[in-house]
């Protein structure tokens, strides 16, 4: 189920949607990886945000990689569908 899929978090410690989609997934029991931009030195956040930035143009917050699909921001319903939850 939703173990087997790759779900990335790109987000900044300080974001309100950021903190509520971590909250959401693991709410739905997922595992994920996060990564808090804002927290990494310089070197590595430049490294991140080209990451990011190849997600999503805008490098907003949150950006989230679930398998191959990216959702920008936190939504509640795209996040659950691309998770196979209802």
């Amino acid at each position: 189920m939703t173990d087997e899929q790759d779900v990335k978090v790109y987000a900044l410690s300080t974001c309100g949607h950021c903190k509520k989609a971590k909250a959401l997934l693991n709410e739905c029991n997922v595992s994920y990886d996060s990564v808090e931009v804002d927290l990494l030195d310089s070197e590595e956040r430049q490294t991140v945000l080209e990451d990011v930035k190849a997600l999503n143009p805008r490098c907003s917050f949150p950006t989230i990689r679930i398998g191959e699909k990216v959702i920008v921001g936190y939504k509640e319903d795209e996040i659950k569908e691309a998770l196979g939850i209802s």
